[in-house]
Protein backbone atom coordinates (compact mmCIF):
# COMPACT_ATOMS: atom_id res chain seq x y z
CA UNK A 1 0.00 0.00 0.00
CA UNK A 2 1.50 3.54 -1.32
CA UNK A 3 2.61 5.35 1.90
CA UNK A 4 0.87 9.76 1.23
CA UNK A 5 3.26 11.60 3.19
CA UNK A 6 0.87 13.96 4.80
CA UNK A 7 2.95 15.71 7.66
CA UNK A 8 5.71 18.37 7.25
CA UNK A 9 7.58 15.14 9.37
CA UNK A 10 6.64 12.79 6.40
CA UNK A 11 7.55 15.75 3.73
CA UNK A 12 11.00 15.73 5.08
CA UNK A 13 11.70 12.14 4.99
CA UNK A 14 10.41 12.61 1.21
CA UNK A 15 12.62 15.01 0.38
CA UNK A 16 15.42 13.68 2.02
CA UNK A 17 15.02 10.65 -0.46
CA UNK A 18 15.36 12.16 -3.05
CA UNK A 19 17.96 14.44 -2.54
CA UNK A 20 16.87 18.08 -2.37
CA UNK A 21 15.69 21.19 0.79
CA UNK A 22 12.25 22.27 -1.17
CA UNK A 23 9.19 20.48 -3.07
CA UNK A 24 9.97 23.71 -5.48
CA UNK A 25 12.88 21.93 -6.62
CA UNK A 26 11.52 19.40 -8.04
CA UNK A 27 10.53 21.57 -11.09
CA UNK A 28 13.64 23.42 -11.66
CA UNK A 29 13.90 22.03 -15.33
CA UNK A 30 10.73 24.15 -15.52
CA UNK A 31 10.96 27.69 -17.28
CA UNK A 32 10.53 29.94 -14.08
CA UNK A 33 8.00 31.95 -15.99
CA UNK A 34 5.53 28.92 -16.15
CA UNK A 35 6.32 26.99 -13.43
CA UNK A 36 3.86 28.57 -10.93
CA UNK A 37 1.28 30.16 -13.12
CA UNK A 38 -1.20 32.32 -11.75
CA UNK A 39 -4.71 30.85 -13.47
CA UNK A 40 -7.18 33.71 -12.48
CA UNK A 41 -9.62 30.78 -11.96
CA UNK A 42 -13.39 32.28 -11.32
CA UNK A 43 -14.86 31.46 -7.95
CA UNK A 44 -16.19 28.18 -7.32
CA UNK A 45 -19.67 27.34 -8.50
CA UNK A 46 -22.28 24.57 -8.39
CA UNK A 47 -22.68 21.97 -10.57
CA UNK A 48 -25.56 23.05 -11.39
CA UNK A 49 -24.51 26.22 -12.90
CA UNK A 50 -21.09 24.09 -14.18
CA UNK A 51 -23.82 22.24 -16.60
CA UNK A 52 -25.36 25.61 -17.39
CA UNK A 53 -22.37 27.07 -18.57
CA UNK A 54 -21.24 24.10 -20.40
CA UNK A 55 -24.43 23.82 -22.21
CA UNK A 56 -24.34 27.73 -22.95
CA UNK A 57 -21.24 27.06 -24.77
CA UNK A 58 -21.95 24.18 -26.59
CA UNK A 59 -25.16 25.49 -28.24
CA UNK A 60 -22.40 28.42 -29.75
CA UNK A 61 -20.93 25.61 -31.91
CA UNK A 62 -22.10 24.84 -35.40
CA UNK A 63 -22.68 21.08 -35.67
CA UNK A 64 -24.78 18.87 -38.46
CA UNK A 65 -27.61 18.67 -36.39
CA UNK A 66 -28.59 22.13 -36.57
CA UNK A 67 -26.91 23.56 -39.86
CA UNK A 68 -27.49 22.48 -43.55
CA UNK A 69 -23.82 20.92 -43.81
CA UNK A 70 -22.18 20.01 -47.03
CA UNK A 71 -18.61 19.71 -45.81
CA UNK A 72 -16.88 16.38 -46.70
CA UNK A 73 -12.99 15.81 -48.11
CA UNK A 74 -13.18 12.69 -45.84
CA UNK A 75 -15.02 12.80 -42.80
CA UNK A 76 -18.84 12.78 -43.99
CA UNK A 77 -22.40 13.27 -42.07
CA UNK A 78 -24.60 10.18 -42.75
CA UNK A 79 -27.61 8.46 -41.50
CA UNK A 80 -26.86 6.68 -38.25
CA UNK A 81 -29.25 4.01 -37.35
CA UNK A 82 -29.61 4.38 -33.54
CA UNK A 83 -28.91 0.43 -32.98
CA UNK A 84 -25.52 1.22 -33.96
CA UNK A 85 -24.89 3.31 -30.41
CA UNK A 86 -26.99 0.80 -28.44
CA UNK A 87 -25.04 -2.06 -29.33
CA UNK A 88 -21.85 -0.63 -29.03
CA UNK A 89 -23.06 0.67 -25.30
CA UNK A 90 -23.21 -2.74 -24.25
CA UNK A 91 -20.90 -3.78 -21.31
CA UNK A 92 -19.51 -7.31 -23.05
CA UNK A 93 -18.45 -4.61 -26.52
CA UNK A 94 -18.10 -1.19 -24.12
CA UNK A 95 -14.98 -2.40 -21.79
CA UNK A 96 -14.00 -4.95 -24.31
CA UNK A 97 -10.52 -4.00 -25.96
CA UNK A 98 -7.53 -6.79 -26.92
CA UNK A 99 -9.29 -9.86 -27.15
CA UNK A 100 -5.65 -11.97 -26.42
CA UNK A 101 -8.11 -14.54 -24.16
CA UNK A 102 -10.37 -16.55 -26.84
CA UNK A 103 -11.72 -18.62 -23.90
CA UNK A 104 -13.73 -15.33 -22.70
CA UNK A 105 -13.65 -12.71 -25.66
CA UNK A 106 -15.95 -15.36 -28.52
CA UNK A 107 -18.44 -12.50 -29.13
CA UNK A 108 -15.71 -9.72 -29.39
CA UNK A 109 -13.79 -12.09 -31.61
CA UNK A 110 -17.07 -12.92 -33.65
CA UNK A 111 -17.57 -9.51 -33.99
CA UNK A 112 -14.40 -8.54 -35.41
CA UNK A 113 -14.95 -12.34 -37.53
CA UNK A 114 -18.13 -10.24 -38.76
CA UNK A 115 -16.03 -6.80 -39.53
CA UNK A 116 -13.88 -9.01 -41.61
CA UNK A 117 -16.42 -10.91 -43.81
CA UNK A 118 -18.33 -7.46 -44.27
CA UNK A 119 -15.45 -5.93 -45.56
CA UNK A 120 -14.00 -8.50 -47.76
CA UNK A 121 -17.87 -8.45 -49.68
CA UNK A 122 -17.66 -4.73 -50.10
CA UNK A 123 -14.21 -4.65 -51.34
CA UNK A 124 -13.90 -7.91 -53.07
CA UNK A 125 -10.83 -9.40 -51.82
CA UNK A 126 -9.94 -12.06 -50.14
CA UNK A 127 -9.17 -11.25 -46.40
CA UNK A 128 -9.55 -7.95 -44.45
CA UNK A 129 -7.80 -7.21 -41.27
CA UNK A 130 -9.24 -6.30 -38.51
CA UNK A 131 -8.86 -2.43 -38.84
CA UNK A 132 -6.12 0.44 -38.45
CA UNK A 133 -6.37 3.51 -37.35
CA UNK A 134 -8.08 5.01 -39.96
CA UNK A 135 -7.55 5.59 -43.77
CA UNK A 136 -4.23 7.23 -44.59
CA UNK A 137 -2.57 5.08 -41.27
CA UNK A 138 -4.18 1.69 -44.01
CA UNK A 139 -2.31 3.29 -47.00
CA UNK A 140 0.99 3.99 -45.43
CA UNK A 141 0.09 -0.04 -44.13
CA UNK A 142 -0.22 -0.43 -47.81
CA UNK A 143 2.84 0.66 -48.76
CA UNK A 144 4.84 -1.29 -46.00
CA UNK A 145 3.26 -4.28 -47.40
CA UNK A 146 4.10 -3.82 -51.02
CA UNK A 147 7.54 -3.06 -50.16
CA UNK A 148 8.11 -6.35 -47.79
CA UNK A 149 6.43 -8.30 -50.52
CA UNK A 150 9.23 -7.04 -52.74
CA UNK A 151 11.87 -7.93 -49.56
CA UNK A 152 12.70 -3.67 -49.79
CA UNK A 153 14.22 -4.07 -53.42
CA UNK A 154 12.05 -1.96 -55.52
CA UNK A 155 11.87 1.54 -54.42
CA UNK A 156 9.42 3.23 -55.95
CA UNK A 157 5.76 4.06 -54.78
CA UNK A 158 3.63 6.12 -57.12
CA UNK A 159 0.83 7.78 -55.94
CA UNK A 160 -1.95 9.50 -57.71
CA UNK A 161 -2.85 13.53 -56.79
CA UNK A 162 -6.03 12.67 -56.64
CA UNK A 163 -5.76 10.70 -53.40
CA UNK A 164 -6.17 12.47 -50.14
CA UNK A 165 -3.82 14.89 -49.58
CA UNK A 166 -3.50 14.25 -45.93
CA UNK A 167 -3.24 11.18 -47.01
CA UNK A 168 0.00 11.20 -49.17
CA UNK A 169 1.39 13.19 -46.23
CA UNK A 170 0.93 10.56 -43.71
CA UNK A 171 2.70 8.01 -46.38
CA UNK A 172 5.86 10.49 -46.53
CA UNK A 173 5.67 10.73 -42.83
CA UNK A 174 5.88 7.41 -42.41
CA UNK A 175 7.98 6.32 -45.00
CA UNK A 176 10.74 8.40 -43.96
CA UNK A 177 14.18 6.75 -43.51
CA UNK A 178 13.41 4.02 -45.51
CA UNK A 179 15.46 4.81 -49.25
CA UNK A 180 11.59 4.81 -51.01
CA UNK A 181 11.01 7.54 -53.98
CA UNK A 182 7.35 9.19 -53.50
CA UNK A 183 6.24 10.40 -56.85
CA UNK A 184 3.19 10.74 -59.27
CA UNK A 185 1.46 12.96 -57.15
CA UNK A 186 3.30 15.95 -58.27
CA UNK A 187 0.53 17.36 -61.30
CA UNK A 188 -2.72 17.52 -60.38
CA UNK A 189 -3.70 17.06 -63.97
CA UNK A 190 -1.77 13.58 -63.84
CA UNK A 191 -4.29 10.87 -65.78
CA UNK A 192 -4.46 7.34 -65.15
CA UNK A 193 -2.82 6.75 -68.22
CA UNK A 194 -0.17 9.55 -67.27
CA UNK A 195 0.49 7.01 -64.10
CA UNK A 196 1.16 4.06 -66.28
CA UNK A 197 3.79 5.83 -67.87
CA UNK A 198 5.64 5.96 -64.41
CA UNK A 199 5.69 2.36 -63.46
CA UNK A 200 9.13 0.82 -63.92
CA UNK A 201 10.50 -2.46 -62.62
CA UNK A 202 11.48 -0.58 -59.51
CA UNK A 203 7.84 -0.06 -58.80
CA UNK A 204 6.15 -1.68 -55.67
CA UNK A 205 3.20 0.01 -55.33
CA UNK A 206 0.69 1.86 -57.55
CA UNK A 207 -1.96 3.74 -55.36
CA UNK A 208 -5.12 5.47 -56.66
CA UNK A 209 -8.23 6.40 -54.93
CA UNK A 210 -11.38 5.94 -55.95
CA UNK A 211 -13.98 7.57 -56.20
CA UNK A 212 -11.37 10.45 -55.66
CA UNK A 213 -10.48 13.07 -53.51
CA UNK A 214 -12.44 15.11 -55.71
CA UNK A 215 -15.64 12.88 -56.23
CA UNK A 216 -14.47 11.71 -59.72
CA UNK A 217 -15.31 8.12 -60.51
CA UNK A 218 -12.78 6.38 -62.67
CA UNK A 219 -11.79 3.05 -64.55
CA UNK A 220 -8.69 2.04 -63.11
CA UNK A 221 -8.65 -1.36 -64.74
CA UNK A 222 -6.06 -0.47 -68.11
CA UNK A 223 -4.00 0.65 -64.70
CA UNK A 224 -3.95 -2.31 -62.07
CA UNK A 225 -2.63 -4.30 -65.36
CA UNK A 226 0.42 -1.88 -65.76
CA UNK A 227 0.88 -2.39 -62.32
CA UNK A 228 0.60 -6.24 -61.98
CA UNK A 229 2.30 -6.68 -65.28
CA UNK A 230 5.12 -4.56 -64.35
CA UNK A 231 4.92 -6.96 -60.88
CA UNK A 232 4.48 -3.98 -58.77
CA UNK A 233 1.12 -4.71 -56.33
CA UNK A 234 -1.93 -1.97 -56.99
CA UNK A 235 -3.68 -0.19 -53.83
CA UNK A 236 -7.05 1.18 -53.88
CA UNK A 237 -8.19 4.09 -51.85
CA UNK A 238 -12.02 3.76 -51.50
CA UNK A 239 -14.85 5.37 -49.84
CA UNK A 240 -16.66 2.03 -47.98
CA UNK A 241 -20.24 3.24 -48.86
CA UNK A 242 -19.87 4.27 -52.81
CA UNK A 243 -18.85 0.04 -53.46
CA UNK A 244 -23.10 -0.26 -52.50
CA UNK A 245 -23.61 1.48 -55.57
CA UNK A 246 -20.15 1.01 -57.72
CA UNK A 247 -18.28 -2.54 -58.57
CA UNK A 248 -15.19 -3.63 -56.50
CA UNK A 249 -12.21 -2.70 -56.67
CA UNK A 250 -11.31 -6.12 -56.95
CA UNK A 251 -12.08 -5.98 -60.39
CA UNK A 252 -9.59 -3.72 -61.59
CA UNK A 253 -7.22 -6.00 -60.04
CA UNK A 254 -6.38 -4.29 -57.02
CA UNK A 255 -4.39 -6.48 -54.60
CA UNK A 256 -5.02 -4.17 -51.39
CA UNK A 257 -7.70 -2.40 -51.21
CA UNK A 258 -8.04 0.33 -48.24
CA UNK A 259 -9.89 3.01 -46.64
CA UNK A 260 -11.80 5.36 -44.07
CA UNK A 261 -14.37 3.60 -42.62
CA UNK A 262 -16.38 6.55 -40.84
CA UNK A 263 -19.29 6.82 -43.74
CA UNK A 264 -20.12 3.50 -42.10
CA UNK A 265 -22.12 4.46 -39.47
CA UNK A 266 -19.51 6.33 -37.31
CA UNK A 267 -20.67 10.30 -36.60
CA UNK A 268 -18.18 13.06 -37.20
CA UNK A 269 -17.02 13.49 -33.94
CA UNK A 270 -14.34 16.36 -33.95
CA UNK A 271 -12.06 14.19 -36.61
CA UNK A 272 -12.24 11.02 -34.79
CA UNK A 273 -11.62 7.80 -33.56
CA UNK A 274 -12.12 6.63 -37.24
CA UNK A 275 -11.66 3.61 -38.56
CA UNK A 276 -8.37 2.52 -41.02
CA UNK A 277 -9.79 -0.26 -43.48
CA UNK A 278 -7.43 -2.85 -44.94
CA UNK A 279 -8.19 -5.94 -47.34
CA UNK A 280 -5.91 -7.74 -49.78
CA UNK A 281 -5.39 -11.34 -51.26
CA UNK A 282 -5.01 -14.56 -49.58
CA UNK A 283 -1.09 -14.66 -50.89
CA UNK A 284 -0.14 -11.15 -49.07
CA UNK A 285 -1.77 -12.16 -45.96
CA UNK A 286 1.39 -13.25 -43.93
CA UNK A 287 2.51 -9.52 -44.77
CA UNK A 288 -0.50 -7.88 -43.52
CA UNK A 289 -0.50 -6.27 -40.09
CA UNK A 290 -2.84 -5.67 -37.73
CA UNK A 291 -4.97 -7.73 -36.30
CA UNK A 292 -6.67 -10.64 -37.62
CA UNK A 293 -9.43 -13.07 -36.14
CA UNK A 294 -10.08 -16.59 -37.68
CA UNK A 295 -12.92 -19.06 -37.68
CA UNK A 296 -12.30 -23.24 -35.90
CA UNK A 297 -13.30 -24.98 -34.20
CA UNK A 298 -12.95 -26.33 -30.53
CA UNK A 299 -11.96 -29.71 -28.86
CA UNK A 300 -15.85 -30.57 -28.43
CA UNK A 301 -16.42 -29.76 -32.47
CA UNK A 302 -17.95 -26.60 -31.68
CA UNK A 303 -17.32 -22.97 -33.37
CA UNK A 304 -15.24 -20.38 -32.20
CA UNK A 305 -12.93 -18.03 -33.05
CA UNK A 306 -9.36 -17.15 -32.32
CA UNK A 307 -6.65 -14.86 -33.44
CA UNK A 308 -4.42 -15.88 -35.76
CA UNK A 309 -1.80 -14.75 -38.06
CA UNK A 310 -1.03 -11.61 -36.36
CA UNK A 311 3.09 -10.73 -37.50
CA UNK A 312 2.73 -8.51 -35.21
CA UNK A 313 5.67 -6.76 -33.08
CA UNK A 314 4.11 -7.76 -29.98
CA UNK A 315 3.67 -11.57 -30.87
CA UNK A 316 6.74 -12.07 -32.21
CA UNK A 317 10.60 -10.81 -32.14
CA UNK A 318 10.73 -6.78 -33.46
CA UNK A 319 12.78 -7.76 -35.84
CA UNK A 320 10.38 -10.24 -37.37
CA UNK A 321 7.62 -8.10 -37.52
CA UNK A 322 5.50 -6.64 -40.49
CA UNK A 323 4.64 -3.32 -38.76
CA UNK A 324 4.97 -1.40 -35.32
CA UNK A 325 1.08 -1.09 -35.53
CA UNK A 326 0.18 -1.96 -32.35
CA UNK A 327 -3.49 -1.66 -32.02
CA UNK A 328 -6.70 -1.52 -33.93
CA UNK A 329 -10.25 0.56 -33.72
CA UNK A 330 -12.03 -2.68 -32.30
CA UNK A 331 -14.91 -0.40 -31.18
CA UNK A 332 -15.17 1.31 -34.07
CA UNK A 333 -15.13 -1.82 -36.12
CA UNK A 334 -18.11 -3.01 -34.09
CA UNK A 335 -20.05 0.45 -35.38
CA UNK A 336 -19.27 -0.18 -39.13
CA UNK A 337 -20.64 -4.38 -38.42
CA UNK A 338 -23.56 -3.07 -36.73
CA UNK A 339 -24.13 -0.47 -39.55
CA UNK A 340 -23.35 -2.30 -42.41
CA UNK A 341 -25.65 -5.78 -41.09
CA UNK A 342 -28.79 -3.13 -40.33
CA UNK A 343 -28.52 -1.54 -43.78
CA UNK A 344 -28.05 -4.83 -45.81
CA UNK A 345 -27.07 -4.69 -49.12
CA UNK A 346 -30.12 -3.39 -50.62
CA UNK A 347 -30.10 -0.44 -47.63
CA UNK A 348 -26.04 0.22 -48.95
CA UNK A 349 -27.14 1.01 -52.34
CA UNK A 350 -30.36 2.84 -51.67
CA UNK A 351 -28.51 5.00 -49.11
CA UNK A 352 -25.53 5.16 -52.17
CA UNK A 353 -27.88 6.44 -55.16
CA UNK A 354 -29.40 8.90 -52.90
CA UNK A 355 -26.07 10.23 -52.41
CA UNK A 356 -25.37 10.50 -56.40
CA UNK A 357 -28.79 11.79 -57.13
CA UNK A 358 -28.83 14.28 -54.44
CA UNK A 359 -24.70 15.56 -55.42
CA UNK A 360 -25.56 15.86 -59.64
CA UNK A 361 -29.16 17.66 -58.63
CA UNK A 362 -26.94 20.14 -56.49
CA UNK A 363 -23.98 20.50 -58.96
CA UNK A 364 -26.39 21.01 -61.84
CA UNK A 365 -28.27 23.78 -60.22
CA UNK A 366 -25.13 25.49 -58.77
CA UNK A 367 -23.45 25.40 -62.33
CA UNK A 368 -25.69 27.64 -63.46
CA UNK A 369 -24.96 30.10 -61.29
CA UNK A 370 -23.45 33.72 -62.72
CA UNK A 371 -19.65 33.31 -61.22
CA UNK A 372 -19.61 30.01 -60.85
CA UNK A 373 -18.93 27.02 -62.92
CA UNK A 374 -18.71 22.67 -62.04
CA UNK A 375 -15.47 21.82 -62.22
CA UNK A 376 -15.41 18.05 -62.74
CA UNK A 377 -15.85 16.62 -65.62
CA UNK A 378 -17.44 12.82 -66.26
CA UNK A 379 -18.82 11.19 -63.45
CA UNK A 380 -19.25 11.84 -59.77
CA UNK A 381 -20.32 10.31 -56.56
CA UNK A 382 -21.29 12.29 -53.81
CA UNK A 383 -18.75 15.29 -54.10
CA UNK A 384 -18.29 18.05 -56.98
CA UNK A 385 -15.75 20.74 -57.33
CA UNK A 386 -16.91 24.16 -57.76
CA UNK A 387 -15.13 27.10 -59.49
CA UNK A 388 -16.26 29.94 -57.28
CA UNK A 389 -16.18 34.03 -57.89
CA UNK A 390 -14.84 34.36 -54.27
CA UNK A 391 -12.32 33.67 -51.93
CA UNK A 392 -13.49 30.34 -49.96
CA UNK A 393 -13.42 31.32 -47.07
CA UNK A 394 -15.01 34.43 -47.55
CA UNK A 395 -17.98 32.49 -49.05
CA UNK A 396 -18.13 29.90 -46.53
CA UNK A 397 -18.06 32.64 -43.14
CA UNK A 398 -21.21 34.66 -44.81
CA UNK A 399 -22.88 31.19 -45.19
CA UNK A 400 -22.65 30.52 -41.82
CA UNK A 401 -25.31 33.69 -41.76
CA UNK A 402 -27.38 31.50 -43.79
CA UNK A 403 -27.22 28.55 -40.96
CA UNK A 404 -25.27 26.80 -43.93
CA UNK A 405 -21.82 24.99 -43.28
CA UNK A 406 -20.08 24.88 -47.09
CA UNK A 407 -17.23 22.98 -48.93
CA UNK A 408 -13.36 22.65 -48.32
CA UNK A 409 -11.05 25.12 -49.92
CA UNK A 410 -9.23 23.21 -51.98
CA UNK A 411 -6.70 26.29 -52.02
CA UNK A 412 -5.31 24.77 -48.55
CA UNK A 413 -4.20 21.45 -50.58
CA UNK A 414 -4.01 22.48 -53.93
CA UNK A 415 -2.46 26.08 -55.35
CA UNK A 416 -3.98 25.88 -58.76
CA UNK A 417 -7.52 25.25 -56.99
CA UNK A 418 -7.27 28.51 -55.42
CA UNK A 419 -11.43 29.98 -55.27
CA UNK A 420 -12.15 26.26 -55.58
CA UNK A 421 -14.68 24.68 -53.24
CA UNK A 422 -15.03 20.90 -53.12
CA UNK A 423 -18.93 20.27 -52.13
CA UNK A 424 -20.41 17.56 -50.22
CA UNK A 425 -24.01 15.99 -50.72
CA UNK A 426 -25.12 12.70 -48.94
CA UNK A 427 -28.58 11.38 -47.40
CA UNK A 428 -28.77 14.12 -45.01
CA UNK A 429 -29.47 16.89 -47.47
CA UNK A 430 -32.97 17.26 -48.50
CA UNK A 431 -34.01 19.30 -51.57
CA UNK A 432 -34.82 22.17 -49.51
CA UNK A 433 -31.44 22.32 -47.72
CA UNK A 434 -29.66 22.24 -51.62
CA UNK A 435 -31.72 24.57 -53.11
CA UNK A 436 -30.88 27.07 -49.93
CA UNK A 437 -27.44 26.57 -50.29
CA UNK A 438 -27.85 27.65 -54.33
CA UNK A 439 -29.94 30.35 -53.40
CA UNK A 440 -26.95 31.58 -50.79
CA UNK A 441 -24.12 31.00 -52.76
CA UNK A 442 -26.37 33.68 -55.64
CA UNK A 443 -26.27 35.76 -53.30
CA UNK A 444 -22.81 35.79 -51.53
CA UNK A 445 -20.79 35.02 -54.72
CA UNK A 446 -21.02 39.31 -55.76
CA UNK A 447 -21.01 40.73 -52.43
Amino acid sequence: MTHIPHTDNDRRLMLDAVGVERIEDLFHAIPEHVRFPDLELPPPISELEIMQELQAYSEANVDSKNFSYFLGAGAYNHFIPAVVDHTLRRNEFYTAYTPYQPEVSQGTLQAIFEYQSLITSLTGMDVSNASHYDGATALAEAVILASNQHRMKRKKVILSPAIHPQYREVVRTYMQGAGLEIMGDENLSSTPADLAELIDENTTLVAVQYPDFFGRIEDFTALGEAANSAGALFCVVVNPLSLGLLKPPSEFGADIVVGEGQPLGIPLSYGGPYLGIFSTRDKYVRKMAGRLAGETVDSRGQRGYVLTLTPREQHIRRERATSNICTNQGLIALAATVYVSVMGKHGLRKVAELCYQKAHYAAQEIDKLEGYSLWNTGTFFHEFVIACPRPIQEINDELLDFDIVGGYDLGKAYDELSNHMLITVTEMNGKDQIDALVSALEEVGHA
